[in-house]
């Protein structure tokens, strides 16, 4: 994503390892980028709408779902935590957060993969005037802003939602 930022904003085409970066590595490094949150956030969303869901939350509203996100987002992306007294022993929460981790965990391989494959595929080209050295501070720079905007961009305004909302129910009693 980085490499493909660089190249819209000098106005070139991508190059990454001497290999144009074309919509097909896009779409699959957009696929890796989307596929865990969705799973999560899809996961969240069932466990909050049914009833069985539900029945292991310690608080309801705003905290609840903060407890669902939070235990589905540990699920997929790291080592499978939940808030103090969310009930994630059931059925339902044990079923949805295995396949968060099958998903969110595994999927991100195949479109890795994919990428890999189509850029050994190409043949390699010389660098060009447009083309951003991969090895220098601004190229560090740049990826670490891309992933702190995606990352911010993919769960902080869910994650948001719960104590903003909790906040304003406070403020109103």
């Amino acid at each position: 994503m980085a490499v493909f930022v660089a190249g819209l904003m000098v106005g070139r085409t991508p190059e990454y390892l001497g290999k144009k970066i074309e919509p097909f590595e896009m779409k699959m490094a957009s696929l890796a980028i989307l596929v865990p949150p969705a799973v999560v956030l899809v996961a969240t969303a069932l466990t909050v709408v049914l009833p069985s869901g539900v029945a292991g939350m310690q608080d309801g509203g705003p905290h609840g779902l903060s407890e669902v996100l939070y235990a589905y987002s540990s699920m997929g992306n790291n080592n499978g935590s939940a808030f103090a007294g969310y009930g994630a022993d059931t059925p339902l929460v044990n079923t949805l957060g295995g396949l968060c981790m099958l998903f969110a965990r595994y999927w991100v391989a195949i479109p890795a993969l994919a990428i890999a494959g189509s850029l050994a595929a190409k043949k390699r080209l010389e660098p060009g005037p447009g083309t951003m050295p991969t090895h220098g501070p601004l190229f560090v720079l740049l990826l670490a802003g891309v992933v702190l905007v995606v990352g911010a961009l993919t769960f902080v305004p869910a994650l948001a939602l719960g104590p903003v909302a909790e906040h304003f129910l406070m403020m109103g009693s």
